[in-house]
């Protein structure tokens, strides 16, 4: 296949190439990223697997760039993830080294990898280093994990031409051109952020300017400065949309956001009620697009299309998406519920190291089950619904299972059984929600000692923001618990 990053080819040694990256004040041109991300290529050149400890840095951009450019497949790192979570990680995984910067600390379960720092100024790599030519484009890029709604996270294996052909198609579908200034804070050990946010500019020639943190003030600053387009999760334009309408009143930020190109919120829906306040205050519309860790990007609402509230707009080019009914009919009614199932270049290839869990995600004819229910309008948008189960939540723009937490509240002393569900949240989109019987009735967990219980065998963001306390949990006759009588 052609270059993944056509941009850095023949970037390194220049002195006049664009801005590449930036975070605060550290800025990278296309030539510095070259030569960073070039010197470290040549260091990790025929490895396996590399660990990228991604924080939101100009290192774990130089880090995975340099994992592409040397062809060894990266495996970002949530460094929030608790210990057991991140020892299951690298122990599937198997990498031979970990990326990390030189002054971050890290947690024991990477104590056994070989660790090499990473810089963002290096020189021009030295005459004769060579590094490999192009890898093919199923070659593996990165190893992403993802939650399921039951056991450890399962890693799935992206390759170089799922990255490019959804990226691609986004370049079709938003006129995205290397002239657009992108501006995210979102988080870059997962797709969105580090595959759309930070590989998106950089394959299109363009930049990225990364806030570090979210923050209103930083949104409104960076698109006043230049910024062309924003991409975001539902929480930060629920919080855009409150400060919009907030008692102070706009100011700035409508101006920022009414002057940007393209704003896009992914990761979960975006509620009707922020689409309006936005638009009413902005005059300007969000968009939406619908992927997934093992397909990358299945639709999106083009740029030139109709911005239509509660939809993800319509297959990209390339994907095959149909509705099928549960015992795998494909459905002609379009205002029929059923399974998103998606094909074409943008899926995984698999499950590392699980073919079972592989064969069970595929249909014989190669599409992926999905698991998300949606209906279509007679044009073609896609309006998701839920999931098939039950057991998948989705929160400030992650999604969590069910089962993970379950079974982590289970292990807390102070605990007999436990079931997880997700209520609406109009800041997170889904707020997680524990349903505990306790050992002793008359002296319960508080919420807090399990928030923080769990938020350390796993990571923060999945700890459950309200307890309810219960003599028992409600089962059938199979002794399966059922959610929805809890509200789940």
């Amino acid at each position: 296949m052609t270059s993944l990053l056509p941009a850095l080819r023949g970037a390194s040694g220049r002195t006049d190439s664009p801005e590449a990256v930036r975070f605060g004040e550290h800025v990278l041109t296309y030539a510095q990223l070259a030569e960073a991300s070039d010197a470290l290529a040549t260091r990790i050149a025929g490895a396996g697997r590399v660990a990228v400890w991604a924080t939101s840095t100009p290192e774990t951009v130089v880090a995975v760039v340099a994992a592409l450019r040397a062809g060894v497949p990266a495996v970002p790192l949530n460094p929030k993830t608790g210990e057991r979570e991140l020892a299951h990680i690298v122990a599937d995984s198997a990498p031979s080294a970990v990326l990390a910067g030189a002054a971050d600390v890290l947690p024991p379960a990477l104590g056994g990898l070989d660790r090499l720092d990473v810089a963002t100024a290096a020189p021009v790599r030295a005459a004769g280093a060579v590094l490999p030519p192009e890898p093919s484009g199923e070659s593996p890029a990165l190893v992403v994990y993802t939650s399921g709604t039951t056991g450890p996270p399962k890693g799935a294996v992206l390759p170089r031409r799922a990255i490019a052909a959804s990226l691609d198609a986004l370049e079709d579908a938003w006129s995205w051109t290397g002239e657009d200034v992108l501006v995210h804070a979102l988080p870059l050990f997962h797709v969105h952020g580090l595959i759309l946010g930070i590989l998106g500019p950089l394959r299109r020639g363009g930049s990225v300017r990364h806030l570090g943190r979210f923050s209103v003030e930083g949104v409104a600053r960076e698109l006043l400065s230049g910024g062309t387009m924003l991409f975001g999760v539902p929480t930060m334009y629920h919080r855009l949309a409150g400060a919009l309408t907030g008692a102070d009143g706009p100011g700035n930020l409508a101006k920022a956001l009414a002057g940007a190109r393209l704003l896009v919120s992914g990761s979960a829906a975006l509620p009707v009620h922020d689409h309006e306040r936005i638009a009413a205050a902005t005059g300007r519309t969000v968009v939406e697009r619908y992927g997934m860790t093992e397909t990358l990007m299945n639709t999106g609402v083009r740029a030139d299309g109709e911005p239509r509230a509660g939809t993800v707009g319509p297959p990209l080019s390339g994907v095959e998406l149909r509705l099928v009914e549960e015992d795998g009919t494909v459905l002609g009614d379009t205002a029929t519920i059923g399974e998103i199932q998606v094909r074409g270049p943008n899926l995984f290839t698999g499950y590392l190291n699980r073919p079972d869990a592989t064969a069970a995600a595929f249909t014989e004819d190669g599409f992926f089950r999905t698991g998300d229910m949606a209906t279509l309008d007679p044009d073609g948008y896609v309006r998701i619904v839920g999931r098939k189960a039950t057991d998948l939540i989705k929160s400030g723009g992650y999604k969590i299972g069910a089962g993970e937490i379950e079974n982590a509240l289970l292990e807390h002393p102070g605990v007999r059984e436990a079931a997880v569900t997700g209520e609406p949240d109009a800041d997170l989109g889904e707020r997680i929600v524990a349903w505990v019987v306790p050992e002793d009735p008359a002296s319960p967990p508080g919420e807090q000692e399990l928030a923080a219980h769990v938020a350390d065998l796993l990571a923060p963001h999945k700890r459950p923001r309200v307890v309810h306390h219960l003599d028992a949990l409600p089962r059938n006759e199979l002794g399966k618990i059922m959610k929805r009588s809890l509200g789940g």
